[in-house]
């Protein structure tokens, strides 16, 4: 006998393990079937399970558990990220905490060591957390960013794309985040509104130049001030240290006279130039903005259309530079080491001291900041290793063009086009020491020397102050051979440049070279990039390979759209031929019930974890699934998780039901064999529910099918066709009895099947439960078929048991309106009924009266009197009601209840009639108002038929 209640906490482990174990999550194997995978975006290794995994993991293992009840050969591909920085940053803190060394203290190489041991003992946890969601990952062939064969896969790309020019070696600007000391990505900077000012910086003009400037006062009118300085504003004032001019907008009449003539900058002495360039806004302040080619990026690309020359001002660790660099923008002494926000306190003083500081105003500024570190991030200019993206984009533009690849919503395809039409070179080198080292080798520069006889000899640069050449290999024995061929003489390697530029120095330069290798690592993205072929053995041609590549579906957030989804299409099309998916599914954000994005500082973020152990995961992920429609955002809460909870309490009822009543396990059965109307109509309702969730999933309209099951399971099996056949299950009629057991238990163990890949842990708990051994005999209900689509229907059942239960349902509404007491058992006469009706009403006469509380039901050709009526298909059901409720009272209510839906229906219209609301606010708020104001609208339709009625009482 089935317990009273499924137990989540007991079961999930237990029937996980046993899948595990039985190998139910590796590929098939079968080669006649069709492939069909999927990679997992790999989570960082320092992750751990939060709702955007929860959802994204939850729709990827509905298409798993899917195809592989389809019968295809299968294969979910999991793995983990290395996490450069984040895996750097927990070792980091791990050794400031216990008072050991800092990583530079420690050196490379033991640093890394360490590193390695923390994700050995602690990395990898999620792995754990998706299997507590029921992930069926095949996770004997799991795989890490850094293992050896995708380490072997990172430095052939590397190699390979540098010997085709499209990895290079370029100073630009980056993201540099100055505690970590490393360029960051477009994604690993967030961007905040924070409190801020404006500086309005007086820059002098040079020559003796003024010019008539406008200004303007409240009545509009316009007066002339001569001046000899133009205005700039700024919310970095230390960066006017590395100003190369000032641009002002080359329509701007104001300063039309002024193009081409100089300022003399402040603090530096410097003349730099006025430029004309359409970046300068004439509508924002004072229409001339300042340009500091070096750390900011608009003006980067402004300074090289003018061809300056950028002036780098800042240090690694964000202080002002000293040096040849500071003499180069003539950085006086006092000001050279100083911190950034020191230097800017330094700064704004010595304009004030020479009355050039003209007002400073306060304002919320964006500012980027780290999104590990947490510090400002500067626009710095640095050698880095750079990637040609805008050739490997078109092709990777082209497979989406031509359907090769396709998007799920259609709409994002614009996106990915968009950034692939404006995309930028990608830099792909990080100052770290956790990641892939990038396998190039730097050599001291050759230089050319006077040989006494009026000529010239080509010598080595032994003194290693400047990496002159570099010599990308797969190996330091490539890279040595290259260095040898290249310098004619022996090549050695030292531990880093110090050492190298120290046996030079140290006169081993007569015997050898000394090459040592970039202390850089590469952009995690740039494994990522990689994962779809590079986890299936590439660059070896392995059968894992020739299988599953390329992969079926990639399941992913929009956000990652630039950084990930895009860079596998150009890697994989360069160095496989093929696109690396044929789908690509984005799925919405989760966000609370009031439709913020989740976060910890807000309060309102909700762990996936805490949800299971709660409420199980399966209520977790039918939850998900019901809400994930196409392009609306999930707008989740506590409730609806607890609500679908209560669906599988519902599942499990029924289940308990059917084997009170021996509905025990059938296997298959022909439906055409069904006599019983009811038993028809159930089995025409399987068929079209099989419809339904087979195209839901296959078109990824994942809340269509969740939808459809919910409506099925909840609504037509446990609502209405449980309480139809108890008439047959406690009658004498053996036959009947026997078909409608055999056709309740089909029908359940089909409902079963196309529940699994949503909850899978009760549905296969059920499944062995409802037939004791049938796992070890048949297999689990994850390896089942999946049920097939049939053309099955019986239109004259179906007919008639909608009619019986939109009459036991109209009946019901009529009651409750009128305030009939529960517990009163009614009269019902059916008037003028067709023969069809007729005939009906006398098969379910016993079932009717129950479920709708009648206490006789009759026919007449007229209504009778002092009942009331409503009309059912082309029937009228007339209920004598007058003894049992209070007229007037029940008038009241209906009237109060009419009111309220029409003040509520009139204030939705008007809403919805907002063009600006409709345009503004979300989707699914804008369709969650119309579905309102329809439901409001049939209500109030009931409620006025119902006062109607009530005139027909004398």
């Amino acid at each position: 006998m089935l317990d009273q209640r499924f137990d989540p906490a007991e079961a999930e482990a237990r029937i996980y393990q046993a899948w595990e174990d039985a190998g139910c999550f590796r590929p098939s194997g079968d080669t006649r079937a069709q492939a069909y995978s999927i990679v997992i975006p790999p989570p960082n290794v320092t992750g751990v399970l939060h709702m955007g995994h929860a959802l994204n993991n939850t729709l990827q293992d509905v298409l798993i558990r899917f195809e592989r009840m389809r019968g295809k050969n299968v294969l979910w591909q999991p793995g983990t990220d290395h996490a450069g920085i984040a895996t750097q940053m927990v070792v980091e803190r791990q050794l400031a905490k216990e008072g050991n060394l800092d990583r530079r203290s420690m050196g490379r190489e033991a640093f890394l060591k360490r590193v390695w041991a923390w994700k050995e003992e602690s990395g990898g946890s999620i792995r754990g957390q998706l299997k507590r969601l029921g992930a069926s990952c095949d996770w004997s062939v799991e795989r890490f960013t850094m293992d050896e064969g995708l380490s072997k896969a990172v430095t052939k790309v590397f190699v390979d794309l540098h010997e085709k020019g499209l990895i290079y070696r370029d100073k630009r600007l980056v993201n540099w985040d100055p505690h970590f000391q490393t360029a960051i990505s477009d994604l690993e900077v967030e961007t905040k509104e924070v409190a801020g000012h404006y500086w309005h910086l007086r820059y002098p003009l040079a020559d003796g130049v003024t010019y008539d400037h406008p200004l303007r006062d409240e009545d509009g009118n316009v007066t002339f001030e001569t001046r000899d300085y133009i205005v700039v504003a700024t919310s970095r004032p230390e960066t006017m240290l590395g100003d190369t001019g000032v641009a002002v907008h080359p329509e701007d009449a104001r300063y039309a006279g002024l193009v081409g003539k100089f300022v003399e900058l402040p603090i530096v002495g410097r003349r730099v130039p006025i430029v004309a360039d359409e970046y300068a806004n004439p509508e924002k302040g004072s229409g001339a903005v300042k340009i500091t080619p070096a750390h900011d990026f608009n003006d980067f690309e402004v300074g090289k259309r003018a061809g300056h020359a950028p002036l780098n001002i800042l240090t690694a660790v964000a202080a002002i530079v000293d040096g040849a660099e500071a003499d180069a923008a003539g950085i006086p002494a006092e000001l050279r080491g100083l911190d950034r926000l020191k230097a800017r306190e330094a700064v704004v003083a010595a304009f004030e001291a020479a009355g050039l500081l003209e007002r400073i105003e306060d304002l919320k500024i964006e500012q980027p900041f780290g999104d590990r570190s947490g510090v400002v991030i500067e626009p710095w200019m640095t050698d880095q290793w750079y990637v040609d993206a805008g050739t490997l984009a078109k092709p990777a533009r082209a497979a989406v063009e031509d359907g090769r690849t396709r998007f799920v919503p259609e709409n994002w395809t614009k996106t990915y086009y968009n950034w692939m039409d404006n995309i930028q070179p990608w830099c792909i080198s990080r100052q770290l020491w956790w990641g892939h080292r990038i396998p190039a080798w730097y050599g001291p520069a050759m230089t050319t020397a006077p040989d006494g006889n009026g000529g010239h000899q080509v010598a080595v640069d032994h003194s290693g102050n400047s990496p002159g050449k570099f010599f990308v290999a797969a190996t330091e024995a490539g890279a040595i051979a290259q260095a040898e061929a290249f310098y004619r003489r022996p090549v050695k390697t030292a531990h880093d440049r110090d050492a190298a530029r120290s046996a030079m120095l140290a006169g081993d330069h007569e015997t050898a070279i000394y090459l040592y290798q970039d202390e850089d690592v590469l952009d995690t993205w740039f494994s990522s990039a990689l994962w779809p072929f590079s986890t299936q053995g590439w660059p070896d041609n392995t059968e894992a390979l020739k299988t599953f590549y390329p992969t079926s579906t990639l399941v992913t957030a929009f956000d990652i759209i630039f950084f990930w989804v895009a860079r596998m299409m150009m890697m994989g099309l360069e160095f496989t031929g093929e696109t690396p998916f044929r789908d690509v599914y984005i799925h919405a954000l989760v966000l609370d019930e009031k439709g913020q994005k989740m976060s910890k500082s807000k309060g309102n973020a909700m762990d996936p974890l805490e949800l299971i152990d709660e409420f199980g995961a399966d209520a977790l992920r039918f939850a998900m699934s019901r809400m994930a429609g196409q392009g609306r955002n999930i707008r989740l809460s506590k409730q609806m998780v607890e609500s679908n909870r209560n669906f599988t309490t519902k599942l499990w009822n029924a289940t308990r039901f059917a084997e009170m009543n021996e509905c025990s396990a059938p296997g298959e059965i022909d439906p055409y064999s069904a006599q019983r109307p009811v038993n028809q109509w159930i089995l025409s309702e399987l068929a079209g529910c099989v419809g339904e969730v087979t195209r839901g999933i296959e078109d990824y309209r994942f809340n269509d099918a969740a939808g459809a099951l919910y409506k099925f399971v909840w609504n037509t099996v446990c609502d209405w066709y449980l309480e139809l056949i108890k008439p047959l299950l406690m009658g004498m009629d053996d036959a009947a009895k026997a078909e409608t057991r055999a056709v309740c238990g089909y029908v359940l163990d089909e409902s079963l099947k196309l529940l699994h890949p949503f909850m899978p842990f009760v549905t296969e708990e059920l499944w062995e439960r409802r037939a004791p051994g049938r796992a070890h005999d048949q297999g689990f209900l994850m390896l089942q078929q999946w049920p097939a689509i049939t053309q099955f229907g019986h239109a004259e059942a179906s007919a008639e048991i909608e009619w019986l239960i939109e009459m036991i349902t109209e009946i019901r509404s009529l009651r409750n309106d009128l305030g009939v007491p529960a517990g009163a058992k009614v009269p019902m006469t059916l008037v003028n009924p067709s023969g069809v009706d007729t005939q009906r009403l006398e098969r379910n006469d016993e079932v009717l009266r129950r479920m709708a509380r009648l206490d006789e039901t009759a026919t007449a050709i007229s209504q009778p009197a002092g009942s009331v009526s409503t009309l059912v298909g082309s029937s009228v059901a007339a209920l004598h009601i007058a003894d049992l409720i209070d007229r007037a009272e029940a008038q009241k209510r209906l009237d109060k209840e009419i009111a309220t839906l029409d003040k509520d229906i009139t204030a939705t219209e008007k809403k919805l009639g907002n063009a600006d609301f409709v345009a503004r606010a979300p989707e699914e708020i804008v369709e969650e108002n119309r579905d309102r104001l329809k439901d409001w609208a049939l209500r109030r339709e009931k409620l006025k038929s119902a006062r109607a009625a009530l005139a027909g009482i004398a």
